[in-house]
């Protein structure tokens, strides 16, 4: 009984549905009626849209997809302009470690919450990653404007380290500082700071000093302020001046590691040796087990001339089981500095593998070949390809470097012949060699490596993207270059190189909207000459000459080397500002 009621409940709701079915209205007899085809659209809440997208970045990011739940998320904070989503999606943007999707969150943040400071101190930083230093100081300098600590005296500090373009970081300053003559915000000291450092890394060390002079009446309590006008009077050569600047620093921040560092370097520089010592000896005896300060002491020593007292502080970091790997890179140039070259060779080749290790190996070689010993410095090389293995094909690129550098170019191409013969699939090689080749305008040569690289590893992004750029750049064979780089693309859709060549490809191609869109995604993450060029020239054929000419204006003012833009200048001279 019980399977035929089973059975029944089977077969009844189906013979109802035919029934059903049957009694319905024909589509020519009664059209359909959506009951909500006239409802108002969703306006609070969540639509199924949304709820969906917010579904997805919820399941990604417990995966562990977090690039995915990122976009889940910045998506659902666009259609509903949620700061709380786009806080989320800036979070998983970091876990995906994931650089061009984390400043497209944050500029979102920035976008809903204009004053907040976490996105400007987040897109400050990401410039930095980049190389934009403009676009920091832009970020740091709204924070000023609000009151907030900008860190610009810090920054402008790195910068100069750094070796950034000085004037447009200046200019911007000197504007800011225009606009905020008589201004009381807290941090107002620190734009003058920083804009007296870079003057002063720009040789105008008047003006730098007269600047630093009235903060001086105004805040003479900033330490900041005193390591500013020490190393200010150092670059003048003023080095009493300098010593004393730094002693009134001292005073202030007893503790300051860095005021008795140039307390040391001004003694030092008036060879007062003695009482260098003293001070060096004094912070020693605060940081005993700071390896780290040793070798920053040794790095001034050796600055200031005094390789002796150098090696003092560094022999005894030899003996410890973690020796830091500058130890032995700075004993060595000590060594090489005396003549001992032997002995150098012994210390650059004890640099483990690591940050320093291909470093100390191009030091090693370039010493042998500064004392005619190429050979030796061949050997040598041959040597360490043997003991470390995994970094071998490293150490090929550095042989080939120097041979080159020697004009041995035939004898760096037959390197490269044996070892490819010895590891025909080492793509590293190959792909070097294919540079080799589009250095030497060998297209045919650099397209057959490529082209081995990409048949034995399909997934090999750099070699699908160089190939399709060079197709795309000095042939007509734009589709296959297309096909090539899209396929890059799908590998690696935020590398900014791989979405240059797909707004380049796009321009080949006529396409100028859809370039537009892919080169100032690569603008943003890397704001390279080659990728403004590019940028300029497209705004150019879209009929935005004025926004063309400012961004070449900006390539001439940020970039000392500019031969992509060089060269668009030549073919169109209009775009000269």
């Amino acid at each position: 009984m019980h399977a035929r009621l089973i059975q029944a409940a089977r077969v009844v709701p189906v013979a109802f549905l035919l029934s059903g079915c049957q009694g319905m209205p024909t589509s020519t007899e009664t059209e359909l009626h959506d009951p909500l085809s006239h409802a108002p659209p969703v306006s609070r809440g969540l639509d199924a849209k949304g709820l969906s997208t917010l579904l997805m970045a919820e399941f990604s990011g417990q995966r562990g997809d977090y690039q995915q739940a990122s976009r889940g998320y910045l998506e659902a904070a666009e259609r509903y302009e949620s700061l709380a989503l786009v806080e989320r999606a800036t979070l998983a943007a970091r876990f995906a470690n994931d650089s061009t999707l984390l400043e497209q969150s944050a500029k979102r943040w920035q976008a809903l919450a204009p004053n907040a400071e976490a996105p400007a101190r987040l897109l400050a930083s990401l410039a930095l990653q980049r190389g934009d230093w403009l676009a920091s100081l832009e970020q740091r300098l709204m924070l000023s404007e609000r009151g907030i600590h900008g860190e610009l005296a810090t920054f402008a500090e790195q910068a100069i380290d750094q070796g950034a373009d000085i004037p447009p970081l200046l200019e911007r300053l000197h504007e800011y500082l225009s606009q905020n003559r008589t201004s009381d915000q807290p941090h107002h000291y620190d734009a003058i700071l920083a804009t007296a450092l870079l003057e002063a890394a720009n040789g105008e060390l008047a003006q730098a000093e007269a600047r630093l002079d009235a903060l001086a009446r105004s805040h003479p309590e900033l330490p900041a302020l005193w390591l500013a006008k020490t190393r200010i009077e150092l670059e003048r050569g003023n080095i009493i001046a300098a010593r004393d600047a730094a002693r009134q620093g001292l005073e202030i921040s007893p503790d300051d590691g860095r005021f008795i560092l140039l307390v040391a370097q001004t003694e030092l520089r008036l060879d007062n040796v003695e009482a260098a010592n003293a001070q060096i000896d004094a912070l020693l005896e605060r940081h005993a087990d700071s390896q780290e300060l040793r070798v920053a002491l040794a790095r001034l020593y050796l600055e200031e001339g005094y390789p002796e007292s150098a090696r003092r502080l560094l022999l005894p970091l030899t003996s410890t089981d973690d020796t830091p790997p500058p130890v032995f890179t700075l004993l060595g140039a000590i060594a090489e500095e005396e003549g001992e070259i032997d002995n150098a060779l012994l210390y650059y080749r004890q640099v483990p593998p690591g940050d320093s290790f291909l470093r100390a190996r191009h030091l090693a070689a370039q010493m042998l070949i500064d004392d005619d010993r190429l050979m030796d410095a061949r050997n040598f090389l041959r040597i360490e390809r043997l003991r470390h293995e995994e970094q071998a094909n490293e150490l090929v690129a550095l042989e080939v470097e120097l041979l080159d550098q020697q004009g041995l170019s035939e004898d760096a191409d037959a390197l490269l012949r044996r070892e490819l013969e010895h590891a025909p699939n080492s793509h590293e090689l190959r792909y070097l060699r294919a540079m080799r080749a589009f250095g030497n305008g060998d297209l045919e040569a650099m397209e057959r490596d490529l082209r081995y690289i990409i048949e034995q590893d399909p997934n090999h992004a750099m070699a699908l993207n160089a190939l399709g750029y060079t197709l795309t750049d000095m042939t007509n064979r734009h589709e296959e270059a297309r096909e090539l780089i899209e396929r890059a693309y799908q590998l690696a859709p935020d590398n900014a190189a791989i979405l240059d060549s797909m707004g380049w490809v796009h321009y080949k191609q006529g396409d100028y909207e859809s370039a537009l869109t892919y080169l100032e995604r690569a603008y943003a993450a890397m704001p390279d000459q080659e990728v403004a060029a590019h940028l300029a020239e497209v705004l150019w054929a879209l009929g935005r000459e004025e926004e063309a000419r400012a961004m070449i204006s900006e390539s001439l003012k940020r970039y000392e080397e500019r031969p992509v833009v060089d060269d668009l200048l030549e073919r169109i001279p209009e775009l000269a500002p």
